[in-house]
């Protein structure tokens, strides 16, 4: 069992529990001890647009230097750029200050390794360990030293172009790109006018504390509003960290990780460049297994997590797998989820099949799917809870085989998850808003 770490690194309220100032420090100095290669190694460090990041960076650089470690700072930059540009900087490690998705108030750490890779258990129960010993400063001689790297995004945003064909170019689209206030500000309007495209901005403006407030892939409302106003061919939009990406096509509509995977997916097998099934988690939707399997391919579900869906890709030589919330993996272009690379292989995607974006999403016939969200004061183990397995019994027979339920604790916050799906749009929302209700009466007891 791991202390300190969760399903994506560390994470939560700034100044609360794990996530201050003194616990980063000595959190980079046992992840130096463990990653900087015995001392001399050389780790990078990105951060998105929170307020906390300056905070924390200085506390980790800090710690980092403390153990005989080489930094590299990179500044504002999406998790999946630190990813790839660890790789390409021969580095023992990569580092993003980022709490993703979450409101400015959280902050958290994720890490990579040399490949661009989530860490394994094993790596990050080692770091735990040293967190347990006492600070010790290496010899003044061995302290590390900072560099900050000036032309970081300019990298990442010639190799999110190099993801597509020399080929294809965006001419004559015009696209509403939403950064969220986050991390892709200052690099995904780039990537999409470079490719020829006509680039409507929307939140490119952070201040520290608006990432992810009222725009990006968890507040599409503006996005959708946007593409309406400007006449625009679609939207898309990106989370504060730039690991997933949700669209919005011509009319309005919500496009979700679901059909955004179905329509690579299919692109794909076109081109005879599919290897293995599609992955797809407990979350993903019925409609979009059904659609693979019209088209001749695989689908397969882990738990939810991107690094279940890497494991379960690696396992079966596979490529491709993604998330409903828009975490999609193209592991022939990438080692991580990637949200303006997989952006840009459904325009390429649209390109090849000469087909709109909602052309190729009503290829996806979408079973009706009710998630409610409730909150928790402190973690709870569902086991824990009889009253909610019975009521989970109950709802299952209800739905007599037409349907799913699934509840989850969440990886990231203090949320218990419950889904229920089914044919029935109405009985799918009884079902769901009554089995909620039974939570947070169990979990008030």
């Amino acid at each position: 069992m791991r202390r300190y770490f969760g399903t994506d690194g560390i994470r939560g309220r700034v100044g609360e529990g794990i996530v201050t100032p003194d616990f980063v420090l000595k959190l980079g100095w046992a992840a130096g001890r463990v990653l900087g290669n015995g001392g001399g190694g050389k780790i990078l460090i990105g951060k998105d647009t929170r307020i906390s990041g300056y905070m924390f960076e200085s506390a980790l650089e800090a710690g980092l230097v403390a153990a005989g470690v080489d930094i590299r700072l990179l500044g504002p930059m999406t998790t999946p750029a630190v990813a790839y540009l660890t790789r390409t900087f021969r580095a023992d490690a990569g580092i993003v200050i980022t709490a993703s998705h979450n409101p400015y108030q959280d902050n958290g750490i994720k890490f990579f390794s040399a490949e661009g890779d989530k860490l394994p258990d094993t790596v990050e129960a080692a770091i735990e360990a040293e967190l347990e010993q006492p600070l010790r400063t290496v010899d003044s001689s061995d302290l590390g030293k900072v560099v900050r790297v000036g032309d970081a995004g300019g990298r990442y945003i010639e190799f999110c172009k190099g993801t597509i064909p020399s080929s294809i170019n965006f001419r004559g689209l015009k696209i509403v790109v939403d950064c969220a206030n986050g991390a892709t500000y200052n690099t995904a309007p780039h990537v999409f006018e470079e490719l020829g495209a006509s680039v409507v901005r929307l939140g490119v403006e952070p201040n520290g504390f608006n990432i992810n407030r009222d725009v990006g892939s968890t507040q599409p409302e503006a996005l959708r509003e946007a593409v309406l106003r400007e006449g625009a061919d679609l939207g898309i939009a990106f989370d504060g960290d730039g690991d997933r990406v949700l669209m919005v096509d011509s009319r309005g509509e919500l496009v979700d990780g679901d059909q955004l995977l179905y329509i690579i997916a299919k692109s794909r097998l076109a081109a005879s460049a599919m290897r293995g099934e599609v992955v797809g988690t407990l979350m993903s939707n019925l409609g979009l297994e059904h659609a693979l399997a019209r088209l001749g391919t695989g689908f397969v579900r882990t738990k939810v997590g991107d690094r279940y869906i890497m494991e379960a890709l690696k396992q079966a030589d596979g490529i491709l797998g993604g998330e409903p919330s828009g975490h999609i993996i193209c592991r022939d272009r990438t080692s991580t989820g990637d949200g303006i690379v997989a952006a840009l292989q459904v325009l390429a995607a649209l390109n090849r099949l000469e087909c709109s974006l909602d052309g190729l999403c009503a290829e996806v016939e979408r079973y009706p799917q009710v998630l409610i969200n409730v909150r928790l004061d402190r973690r709870r183990e569902l086991d824990e809870l009889p009253g909610v397995r019975e009521a989970v019994a109950e709802a299952e027979r209800e739905l007599d085989g037409s349907g799913r339920v699934l509840l989850r604790m969440s990886g990231t916050e203090p949320l218990v998850r419950v889904m229920v799906e089914g044919t029935d749009e109405g009985q799918v929302r009884r079902v769901c808003e009554r089995l909620a209700d039974v939570v947070r009466e169990q979990i008030a007891v």
